[in-house]
Parts: C-alpha cells; sequence; structure tokens
C-alpha cells in the first residue's frame, strides 16, 4: 500500500482535519454565492441606469407605477410617522422630567425624526409594502415565461419594467420621508403639549434652535439612496426568482429582508459622512455670512 493510501486508511472519518476541510468549502461557497450576487446586482443595476439615461418610459407605463408606489403608500407612512413621534415623547418624557429638561424634549423628538427615523422608517415601509410586491409581480411575470414572451418581441424587459419602478422609487420616496417627518413632528407635539403639559413656547423654540435645514436635507437626502436600493434589490430578486410558487415567495421575502438590511447600512455611511460634512463646511458658510 502506498503512503497517501495509508494516510486515508488512518484518518479517521470526521477527524478534524475532515471538519476543517468542510468548514473551508462552505466558506469558500459561501463566499463565492456572495461575489456572484454582487456581480449580477451590479451588471442588473449598470443596465438599469444605461436604460435610465437613454429613453424615459412613456407616461402611460409611468403613472401607474407612480400611484402604487406614492399614493398608496401614504397611510400607512403618515400613520407609522404619528405614532413614532408619540411613542418618542411618551418613552423620553420621564427621563428628561428628571433631569427638569421637559422643554428640551421637541428638540430631541424632531431631530430624531428628521435625520434617522423618519426616512428609515418610510423607506422600511416602502421596502415591506412596494419592494415585495415588485418582487413577487416580477418573479411571477418570470415563472410564467412574460419576461421572455417581452423579450421575443423585441422590447427590453428591464426598460419596460424596471425603469418605471425604479424612478418611482427614486422620485417618491422623498416625498415619503417628509410626509413620516411633519406627522411624527405632529405626533410628537401631540403627545407632548397635550398630554404632558409641555409649555408649547419653549417646545416649539427649542426645536427651533436644535433643527436646521441641514438635518432636513439629510434625512431627505439618504432617502434617495433607500429608494434606488430598495428598487434595484426588488427587482433583481423579482426577475432572477426560482421557478414555482415557492421561489416566488422567496423571491418576495427576500427583497424586503435585503432591502432592510442594506437600508441600515447605506444609513450608518451616510450619517457619519452627512456628519463630517456638517462639522467641515455647514459652519464655515454660516461664517462667511
Amino acid at each position: 500500500m502506498s503512503t497517501g493510501s495509508r494516510s486515508l486508511a488512518t484518518t479517521p472519518r470526521g477527524g478534524p482535519l475532515a471538519r476543517l476541510a468542510d468548514f473551508i468549502a462552505d466558506f469558500g461557497e459561501l463566499l463565492i454565492n456572495w461575489v456572484t450576487a454582487l456581480g449580477s446586482i451590479s451588471l442588473f443595476t449598470g443596465r438599469t441606469l444605461s436604460w435610465l439615461f437613454t429613453r424615459i418610459p412613456r407616461r402611460e407605463t409611468m403613472l401607474p407605477n407612480f400611484y402604487q408606489v406614492g399614493v398608496l403608500s401614504l397611510p400607512v407612512v403618515a400613520l407609522t410617522g404619528t405614532f413614532i413621534g408619540m411613542v418618542l415623547a411618551a418613552q423620553s418624557y420621564s427621563q428628561f422630567k428628571m433631569m427638569h429638561l421637559e422643554s428640551r424634549l421637541g428638540a430631541v423628538i424632531n431631530l430624531s425624526l428628521v435625520r434617522e427615523l423618519g426616512p428609515v422608517l418610510a423607506a422600511t415601509m416602502l421596502a415591506g409594502r412596494v419592494g415585495s410586491a415588485i418582487a413577487a409581480e416580477l418573479g411571477t411575470m418570470r415563472v410564467t415565461e412574460q419576461i421572455d414572451a417581452l423579450s421575443s418581441m423585441g422590447a427590453s424587459p428591464i426598460h419596460y419594467l424596471v425603469v418605471p419602478r425604479f424612478l418611482a422609487c427614486l422620485v417618491l420616496i422623498p416625498t415619503l420621508t417628509i410626509m413620516a417627518d411633519f406627522m411624527g413632528v405632529a405626533g410628537g407635539a401631540f403627545y407632548g403639549i397635550v398630554m404632558l403639559d409641555i409649555d408649547w413656547h419653549h417646545y416649539w423654540a427649542n426645536s427651533q434652535h436644535y433643527v436646521d435645514l441641514f438635518d432636513l436635507f439629510t434625512g431627505v437626502f439618504k432617502s434617495l439612496f433607500f429608494g434606488a436600493a430598495i428598487a434595484v434589490i426588488s427587482c433583481h430578486r423579482g426577475f432572477y426568482c426560482d421557478p414555482g410558487a415557492e421561489g416566488v415567495g422567496r423571491a418576495a421575502t427576500g427583497a424586503f429582508v435585503h432591502s432592510f438590511v442594506v437600508i441600515l447600512v447605506i444609513d450608518f455611511f451616510l450619517g457619519v459622512a452627512m456628519d463630517n460634512v456638517y462639522d467641515v463646511v455647514w459652519p464655515d458658510v454660516f461664517k462667511s455670512l
């Protein structure tokens, strides 16, 4: 028997080396899948942007998507924003009362809403209500070969199906963010002033002092990236879903989960970047005035 045969014979199955080899193989497979998925979604994004700058879809194609994304999302975004503002007021009041800073409650609530909670919650609602629907709709079209039929007729599925949904998410999510901010500010003010009996003058004066236009711009600016990420991820999951009803369901679920994770990642990096911009540029602007 050769040396290699003796080493294989004397190595117990399921030993440390075998477990290490299995771990390396699993990790390599996972890494390859991640790289493949990243390359696929990058190519998909490039094709979408190329069609976006080449030819804008017709109005008849755009308006139904704008209605689905924007108009039908307003109630849930407004309701979510209102109760988030009230929850912030209710949960923060006891801590501020211990420090005798009840009048500063409005500044904390409004600053949190316009910079972070407003855009993130609006994007989360959009991912849950619109992103899953987009993935399920396009996934059903893929399973029933409607996308292949478009390609066979010479039409571009990216231009006809993806670009209108991408534009709808990109253009309308700032509006939904502003709606979430407004309703959150109104809900927090109602609970703080009416229910907790905080002096209304100091409530709004502190809000005006600590919240400026740059904070509102930060939230709206971040929402553009959130909307683009939701549209690209949802359309990509629908375009390349697995066959059958189970594949469509996984595509819809994966669209929301992946969109939510990407929203949090983008929010972190953009938040750090905008804070650095504020520290470097914004004070200089005021000094030059």
